[in-house]
């Protein structure tokens, strides 16, 4: 297994190619930048934006990729042929299909439409990014973040799909766009009128739009983010509580305390004092 995190930044817009000699099976994800790319193996073309995820086997790569912003940024896992498809026959139905077609050395991809990242899968490969286990442990907990992707992938592309609310490309993209502005903006997040207006989108349509494409509402994005932003300062850092509760953007350090209990079952000091116990 092989895990690549990858942030290229362009001086222009124009097309590459790139090659893997290789044959393998990739989990894909795109974090942040727009981009477009033919595969010759799969015979196919894909336009893709910010938070985006699929499955891909093919016994070598031959791209042609056109970037439509000025900085991509991506996150894979690779595994061999063999691994993957010892685990994917235990899966279900959608990883035991794709694993058939690499058992044929069919090039192929999980799905023909590529899903949306949830805050789910997200908040795994923020983790993965984010390790702070030393070398002892570090090994088998990337592995069993890298496990827990492909579950969270499986069951995605598994799911059926409802009537759609967000249908537009265009829509998807300002919800993206949405995301990406709480994610820097989280000590000091826009309100929902603010943010409306930031992105284009009606309040109705923006609340609705991002439940539906992130699998949580608004404030529950929020809620999270910060909560593990501070659990990760509290691993990592000399800083107090009370500086991380302010940095996570909690005006009351004893609100930030309750609210961390609530969340992960113990309070900040206790997570620093007794780290091997800390929650996923």
């Amino acid at each position: 297994m092989r895990i690549s995190h990858n942030i290229i930044d362009y001086h222009s817009f124009g097309s590459q190619r790139a090659a893997n000699p290789e044959e393998y099976v990739r989990l894909h994800f795109g974090l942040k930048g727009r981009y477009e790319f033919h595969c010759k193996q799969l015979n196919a073309s894909f336009d893709l934006c910010g938070h985006h995820n699929n499955i891909l086997y093919s016994d070598r790569l031959d791209l042609l990729v056109n970037n439509k912003s000025k900085r991509i940024e991506t996150f894979g896992i690779d595994f061999s042929t063999e691994a993957f498809v010892q685990i994917a026959q235990q899966g279900n139905e959608p990883l035991k299909r794709f694993a058939d077609k690499v058992l044929r050395r069919e090039n192929a991809l999980l799905a023909p439409v590529w899903k949306t990242s949830n805050i789910k899968i997200q908040q795994v490969i923020h983790d993965i990014l984010h390790c702070s286990f030393g070398e002892e442990l570090r090994e088998l907990y990337l592995l069993s973040k890298s496990l827990e992707l492909l579950v969270l992938q499986a069951e995605q592309y598994e799911a059926k799909e409802c009537s759609a609310f967000i249908r537009k490309s265009s829509d998807k993209k300002k919800l993206i766009e949405a995301k990406e502005l709480l994610t820097s903006r989280m000590s000091d997040p826009p309100t929902i009128v603010e943010l409306s207006k930031l992105v284009g989108l009606n309040e109705y349509k923006l609340k609705k739009g991002f439940k539906e494409l992130f699998g949580t509402t608004i404030f529950g994005y929020i809620h999270s983010s910060r909560m593990r932003l501070a659990k990760r300062l509290l691993l990592v850092t000399d800083k107090s509580a009370k500086e991380i509760a302010y940095e996570a953007g909690y005006n009351s350090p004893q609100y930030f305390s309750q609210s961390f209990k609530k969340e992960f079952g113990i309070s900040p000091n206790s997570l620093r004092k007794t780290p091997d116990f800390a929650p996923d």
